[in-house]
């Protein structure tokens, strides 16, 4: 079997993380978390609630995109980013693409700024929460899965749709 990367994504609360940590735990998969990747002035900016520009996130990516591509020489991963615009999806699978998968966390803002509120010790504000819906271009390439569900579901879900993937 060749490796791959699931990469998930979708805008900040959506559940990236615990559907990323769960899935690996499912599947064996290594799970890392893009927002581990970003340069100490990118996680101030957020913290001080200052929208992310495409020149803060270029050196960001172009980290996750090479760490995927060393990784799944290996062995097969899981990576959560928020990945909102296609061309930030590109950068991470230029060259991989046929390696990856994309799963797409989908909800409404305020199902999303609900969980965003009652969420501790994550640097990224709900305040920036309208610019990350402004950001999102909805992926055409990627396996949307509805966020009302329960982890266990989502999990289901997307093992059921990308079973040859985790075999």
């Amino acid at each position: 079997m060749q490796h791959k990367v699931i990469f998930i994504m979708g805008v900040s609360g959506s559940g990236k993380t615990t559907i990323g940590e769960a899935l690996s735990a499912r599947t064996g998969f290594e799970f890392y978390d893009a927002d581990n990747f970003h340069t100490p002035e990118s996680i101030a900016k957020m913290k001080a609630g200052i929208p992310l520009t495409d020149g803060d996130r270029w050196p960001w990516l172009y980290n996750i995109h090479e760490f995927a591509k060393e990784k799944i020489k290996t062995r097969s991963i899981i990576t959560v980013c928020s990945a909102l615009k296609q061309v930030y999806r590109d950068i991470l699978s230029k060259g991989i693409e046929d390696n990856c998968k994309w799963i797409f966390l989908s909800g409404d803002y305020d199902t999303i700024l609900s969980r965003l509120q009652k969420r501790t010790g994550h640097y990224m504000p709900p305040t920036l929460l309208q610019s990350q819906f402004d950001t999102l271009e909805i992926p055409s390439n990627a396996i949307g899965i509805d966020i009302h569900q329960t982890p266990e579901e989502i999990i289901d879900d997307i093992i059921s749709r990308i079973g040859d993937v985790v075999q």
